[in-house]
């Protein structure tokens, strides 16, 4: 963001953009801080909106139907949407490790089940991409640069149109280091690293399972 010492005509401040795209004021800041919505700062360290970025971004066509923020992710719930136009069932999978995405990539492939793969490297790319489509099912490492896989979780799980996302935490910390960041959240899997694939793949059919259930 660029700094200035004087606002232009036509300016919001987080809180006013919060409000017009009715959204987290944090949510606001984290899509600005990614480049997603344009703004710069003042001498003073405020934040300033240009009126028109807010609005540009409230219409996008990739955000119509709800979904306005990587972070607030007021998506549509994953009961009421189709499945993909091929019948399968999405997994996101975040995860900042290229060598474990491969890896991760190269199991899920194996076991030929109807889903439909997608990876993000970093928190901030998680919600962006939540914020556009859905995933039916979301595994998340924890430790990673910048918004971590606890954040995405917890946004998530703040949102009660969210609240049908399948999670589940991958991760190399310890049960000891996960209660000192708050433990597993209720309704969250946990794996941990190295992952146990035979259970991975147990978790994600049960989790098909009752995706197509909730279709019928």
């Amino acid at each position: 963001m660029k700094i200035k010492e004087d606002a232009p005509d036509e300016v919001c401040t987080t809180q006013q953009a919060a409000e017009i795209l009715g959204i987290s004021v944090s949510s606001v800041q984290q899509l600005v801080e990614a480049g997603v919505i344009e703004a710069w700062k003042t001498k003073g360290g405020h934040r300033r909106i240009p009126r028109h970025a807010v609005l540009a971004y409230k219409s996008a066509p990739a955000l119509a139907g709800g979904a306005r923020t990587g972070a607030a992710l007021a998506a549509v719930p994953a009961a009421a949407r189709p499945l993909g136009a091929d019948g399968r069932v999405s997994i996101m999978v975040i995860e900042d490790n290229p060598m474990q995405r491969a890896l991760y990539e190269r199991q899920i492939d194996a076991w030929e089940l109807p889903v439909h793969l997608t990876f993000c490297e970093n928190g901030y790319q998680a919600l962006l991409q939540i914020a556009r489509g859905q995933p039916d099912v979301l595994l998340a490492d924890i430790v990673m640069d910048g918004i971590d896989g606890y954040e995405v979780i917890r946004t998530i799980l703040d949102d009660p149109k969210l609240a049908s996302m399948r999670i589940a935490i991958l991760s190399g910390l310890t049960e000891q280091q996960l209660e000192e960041r708050g433990g597993v959240p209720p309704g969250v899997v946990f794996f941990a690293k190295p992952v146990n694939y035979d259970e991975l793949r147990g978790y994600l059919r049960g989790c098909i399972a009752q995706r197509l259930r909730e279709l019928k």
